[in-house]
């Protein structure tokens, strides 16, 4: 019986595959440090207040609704993303 994979699961394991994973040589350590970056990641000691129009704001409720988050969640998502690069324009 073949299992039906999702679109997410395929990626997957089309990337284990072509052998782009590698073994985690000091497990231990490396659990500490990806516990360190979550911690200081999720770590929220500052406030930042902004001015936006109300249809920018309602528009990022809508897309926050979408994604399952609240929206002051999902605009510091946004925030954090850009900040690391790995937020793209759509359609690139």
């Amino acid at each position: 019986m073949k299992t039906k994979l999702s679109k997410e699961e395929k990626e997957i394991l089309d990337s284990f595959e072509k052998g782009e994973w590698v073994p985690v040589t000091n497990l231990a350590k490396r659990k500490k440090e990806l516990v360190a970056y979550a911690r200081n990641t999720l770590r929220k000691d500052k406030r930042l207040n902004i001015r936006i129009s109300e249809r920018d704001l309602i528009e990022l409720q809508r897309k926050a609704v979408k994604e399952g988050l609240p929206y002051q969640t999902y605009v510091s998502s946004i925030i954090h993303k850009f900040i690391n690069g790995s937020l793209v324009e759509a359609g690139k």
